[in-house]
């Protein structure tokens, strides 16, 4: 089987890239001159979805845009697949199927980046609080890519034998919306991929470097919430009270033994605190105090163990302070996301000729989660790679200073316009290499 995804002109295209470099991407060959003529749009698209971003599960305008794009380019598009979810098939004759996957969602984060095309969107938390939106996690650029990807190879079918599937996810960040679609048959109604690319973007990456890791990428991640109990009463007689935010600070500083004093320290482990909050006046003792906890590991024992663990200190504290017994509520599981080595070692060897080899890094496992792993569940192999966003000459200045912002920051910001050309780009040439295992 090995070629037939590809025919000769891709192959041809895929030769110049030999020994492309950042400053050499706009060398002419036929896909850099597709990508001059298609750069307005491109970046016209980024900055709509920039400035429009939807929360997980609300990606209903984006989600539209993105098949009204999709349609445009002669794609068999399929909406609402896993509620907001859209699928498109390029269909180019006999072959395998690969897919890939871009994620729609943002993020609950006022974006403070001073750019003239920023977020100014507002939207309602589920507790009821106003909050700002932003793409602070690159899903725009994801999304973008992805469609300049399938513009390319709708327009260049005859570079394509085969079939790609392309695959607009809601919800990654509330790691929901890979195992909706999946149950609405992302699998079964569309062609079934023998391979699934998507790419992540990177802040401490140059554009023009590609971030690769074979094998386990990122983490198990299980959300936490836990709600201690107590008695209310004035904050002037605490000892007619039972009191829920001591029982919460507590519980806080005893988590924090799990790791270090229960895991074996070779192992990977994160238990993070990220929300304690309880009562509403100075001088009141309330009667609940509500926890939010993220769990993450990378293997199942592992895992089990926090998850007991943290179930047995909540109990433990709540018993010490004679309070009714917790509530312990899990939700948002993610599996390790890993990336298969055979064919991790297949993009590196391309992306080295594409970009050049100083530019194809060996990026390091994270105790972040992404629910692109979940095909891997399926028996799909996958790979997700590291696409560089910041220009070189801003990434060595903002970290000389100390100042380089991280994903999820209300001040990070893709250099877009060549962001958008490396992935393009990367996601032909992986397309090319997976095609031709």
């Amino acid at each position: 089987m090995r070629g037939a995804f590809i025919a000769g002109a891709l192959l041809a295209a895929l030769g110049s890239f030999a020994n492309a470099q950042q400053a050499g991407m706009q060398k002419s060959d036929e896909l850099s001159r597709w990508l001059d003529t298609e750069a307005t749009r491109l970046t016209a698209l980024y900055q709509h979805l920039h400035q429009h971003p939807e929360l997980s599960f609300h990606e209903r305008d984006t989600a539209a845009r993105m098949a009204k794009e999709l349609r445009e380019l002669g794609l068999e598009v399929t909406e609402g697949v896993g509620g907001t979810g859209v699928v498109a098939v390029l269909r180019c004759g006999d072959g395998p199927v690969g897919l890939l996957r871009a994620d729609m969602d943002a993020l609950p984060i006022a974006e403070e980046t001073g750019l003239p095309y920023a977020s100014v969107v507002r939207a309602e938390s589920a507790d009821g609080r106003a909050i700002g939106v932003m793409h602070a996690c690159g899903h725009d650029l994801h999304m973008t890519c992805l469609l300049g990807a399938a513009a390319w190879f709708a327009r260049h079918r005859e570079t394509l034998r085969g079939t790609l599937v392309f695959q607009l996810q809601p919800a990654e960040e509330r790691s929901g919306g890979m195992n909706r679609m999946i149950a609405d048959g992302l699998l079964t109604r569309f062609p079934r991929p023998q391979w699934a690319l998507s790419l992540h973007t990177a802040h401490n990456l140059a554009v023009g470097q590609i971030g690769i890791c074979a094998g386990p990428a990122m983490a198990n991640v299980d959300s936490c919430d836990i709600t201690m109990f107590g008695k209310g009463g004035h904050g002037a007689a605490p000892h007619l009270t039972i009191d829920p935010i001591v029982q919460g600070a507590h519980l806080v500083m005893d988590l924090q033994t799990i790791v270090s004093r229960e895991i074996d320290p070779t192992q990977a482990a994160v238990i993070t605190v990220g929300s304690i909050q309880g009562g509403n006046k100075h001088n009141i003792v309330p009667d609940q105090c509500h926890l939010q906890l993220t769990v993450r590991s990378y293997t199942d024992v592992v895992r089990k163990r926090m998850l007991e663990a943290i179930e047995r200190k909540a109990k433990a504290v709540a018993a010490s302070a004679g309070a009714p017994m917790p509530k312990i509520e899990w939700s948002e599981f993610t599996p390790v996301l890993r990336n298969d080595v055979a064919l991790a070692k297949d993009l590196h060897t391309a992306f080295a000729e594409a970009f050049g080899a100083d530019n194809v890094k060996d990026y390091p496992p994270s105790m972040t989660a992404e629910d692109f792993g979940r095909l891997e569940g399926e028996q799909i192999p996958l790979v997700q790679f590291r696409l560089g966003t910041v220009a070189a000459d801003r990434l060595r200045e903002l970290e000389a200073r100390g100042e380089l912002p991280p994903l999820h920051s209300a001040k990070y910001w893709p250099d877009a316009v060549p962001a958008l050309r490396a992935g393009v780009r990367a996601f032909v040439v992986a397309v090319a290499a997976a095609g031709a295992r």
